[in-house]
């Protein structure tokens, strides 16, 4: 008797099965690099509207992060510098510049930084691509943190270092409560919180600390654990803390 299906029928299933597959994990694939927010990825790099050279600003001329993150102390969020912090320093060095044409049009002025009119002279904000964002339903308070002893590093690295910013830390909720436990791995005084390239050990050998029973501190997780002795740091690690 002759076969009722052609024999090309016989490898149907298999094609099927493997066209499945291959749209699964393409829409896995395509969930994963387009919902995902960028902001979560270590990597994570952005291009600019200006191309702010953190190297060049901290290193090289000494700027400290609350001249442009100026609220970090005091707030919640770490703002972005507006226009006019810029421009303290801009509208004298590199005036001309190509690379501050969107500052230039944020202040309404033209390459010969005389003023625009019209629409033109409105001004724009500069569009900062955001590099770290916390999820919406993650409470996060950098005030918090920097007023006890977590510099800037723990979270970001060493953005001293960096010529265009990148997200360094995973931020995951592991991460934060590896230092939630072990909050003397990262503290440090107050005084150096923004000294990005800060190193325990020789700030120890400068200057003389003792722990309780007299001994001389030497390493960052015995000056740690002094230092959350002494400020009565006890970080929380109940779900509340961060989800509110």
């Amino acid at each position: 008797m002759a076969n009722f299906f052609p024999r090309w029928t016989n490898l149907l299933p298999l094609k099927i099965a493997v066209c499945l597959a291959a749209l699964g994990t393409a829409v896995v694939a395509g969930f994963a690099y387009y919902a995902t927010p960028k902001a979560q990825r270590v990597g994570y790099q952005p291009s600019q509207p200006i191309p702010y050279d953190h190297e060049l600003h901290v290193n090289q001329l000494g700027l400290d992060c609350r001249y442009c993150h100026s609220f970090v102390e005091h707030s919640g969020h770490a703002n972005v510098p507006t226009a006019n912090v810029c421009w303290n320093c801009h509208q004298h060095v590199a005036k001309g510049s190509p690379k501050l044409a969107a500052l230039r049009s944020a202040m309404g002025v033209n390459e010969d930084h005389q003023e625009l009119t019209g629409e033109a002279g409105e001004g724009h904000p500069i569009e900062w691509v955001r590099v770290h964002r916390a999820p919406d339903y993650v409470y996060f308070d950098h005030s918090a943190h920097v007023n006890r002893g977590v510099s800037c590093v723990s979270c970001h690295g060493n953005v001293n270092h960096m010529r265009v910013v990148w997200h360094d830390k995973s931020h995951s909720m592991g991460f934060c409560l590896d230092c939630h436990r072990a909050p003397e791995n990262h503290l440090r005084p107050l005084e150096e919180v923004y000294n990005l390239d800060y190193i325990a050990e020789d700030y120890l050998k400068e200057n003389k600390i003792l722990d309780k029973d007299g001994n001389r501190i030497t390493t960052q997780l015995d000056f740690g654990m002094h230092l959350k002795e002494h400020w009565n740091i006890r970080p929380k690690e109940s779900c509340t803390t961060c989800h509110r």
